[in-house]
């Protein structure tokens, strides 16, 4: 199912679009703001002699060095979808992401270095009243990037410009750090700034680390957020007929690029027209409230008119969710003239399913041999 079909017209590329000028304008500023502050600091470290400051100014150099790599990675992820790649390129900016991590890492290892080679061979600091003014006011521009880069960030649903603001945050108090460090040596001749370099890569190491952990986790494909599962499940509850809904799959292909499946659970009284007209309507309201592209509606029935099917399910419920490993029972549906039974059961991770499917078909069948059972095992893929 097209995007296009899916909005009644909405122009998902032009909101793509709108998103991607904000990302780009928002970390050209970053970059302009970052070489600057990186010339200006490299400028105090060299003639202060001052390994804290020339590893701050390394820093800020990797922050802009980041910018660049998100911005092209924007733009391949703006490609247009093409016969190998149906689904767009938005993953792209997950893999540049990676190689932005392993920047961080690099300039952290390397800035690690650095600070213990002071710290075996130190050398003493000269600061002059400029550049202590001009770290300071590094520290003032990193304050106000960080909250601006964020914000916008949040608007447009970056994680990468919202990393980058929290990241412009912190290099602020590291800044400051190097700044309280060079007031202690001209006040007290104390000379901490190979130690200070040492805990500034210790930092720039831990956020390339979480960095690439995330960004991993985004490409490898993890548990769906639970608020965007409830906003799917409620708009599918709102259709009168539906009486569950289950097996929510979201497969994301970029940020904000999010398509899913699911199963609703049904009267056996409704015509394939009726379903087909709801499932239409339902995949319309998904996509205007939460922006998700619905692919696909599976279909569970129900009884509606069989009294004795609906005792059965009750009994089946019951003695299934007695296992602690058994989460939930849906799409339940008893033929009792044919004697066939049918369901599906969410496992928990604490049992291989194979197992716990083995032991269902034994216990159920226990309970009504007469019956032919099609018991399915649904991984817990969302809240």
């Amino acid at each position: 199912m097209s995007e296009q079909n899916v909005s009644h017209g909405t122009d998902i590329s032009e909101a793509v679009g709108g998103r991607d000028r904000v990302i780009v304008r928002t970390s050209v500023i970053g970059i302009i703001a970052n070489v600057f502050l990186a010339g200006f600091k490299a400028a105090v470290g060299l003639f202060a002699n001052s390994i804290a400051v020339v590893l701050d100014a390394v820093n800020n150099l990797s922050d802009a060095l980041s910018s660049v790599i998100t911005i092209i990675g924007t733009k391949l992820a703006n490609r247009k979808p093409d016969k190998n790649h149906p689904l767009g390129h938005g993953r792209a900016e997950y893999l540049t992401a990676v190689v932005v991590a392993a920047i961080v890492l690099y300039a952290g290892i390397t800035s690690l270095v650095e600070s213990v080679k002071k710290i075996i061979h130190p050398e003493t600091p000269d600061y002059s009243t400029v550049g202590l003014i001009i770290i300071g006011a590094a520290v003032l521009v990193k304050i106000l990037l960080g909250r601006y880069v964020k914000k916008k960030g949040e608007q447009v649903n970056s994680a990468a410009l919202e990393a980058s603001g929290s990241d412009a945050t912190f290099d602020a108090i590291l800044s400051a750090s190097v700044l309280v460090s060079a007031i202690i040596f001209l006040t007290t001749g104390l000379s901490l700034e190979a130690y200070v370099g040492v805990i500034i890569a210790g930092f720039i190491i831990k956020a390339g680390i979480e960095m690439m952990v995330d960004t991993i986790n985004d490409i490898l494909g993890h548990r769906a957020d639970p608020e965007l599962s409830f906003q799917i499940k409620s708009v599918m509850l709102e259709e009168p007929e539906v009486r569950g809904v289950y097996d929510l799959l979201i497969n994301n292909y970029g940020p904000d690029r999010n398509y899913a499946s699911l199963h609703v659970e049904l009267p056996d009284t409704m015509t394939v027209d009726q379903v087909d007209e709801m499932t239409r309507r339902a995949q319309i309201a998904v996509y205007e409230k939460t922006g998700v592209v619905l692919t696909g509606v599976g279909v569970y029935s129900y009884n509606t008119q069989d009294n004795e099917a609906a005792q059965i399910r009750n009994e089946v419920q019951q003695k299934v969710l007695s296992h602690p490993w058994a989460l939930q029972l849906h799409g339940f549906y008893a033929d009792t003239e044919a004697k066939t039974m049918r369901f599906d059961v969410v496992l928990s991770f604490d049992i291989p399913h194979d197992e716990g499917i083995a032991e269902l078909y034994e216990e159920i069948g226990a309970l009504y041999p007469d019956y032919k059972l099609f018991i399915v095992g649904d991984v817990d893929i969302s809240d």
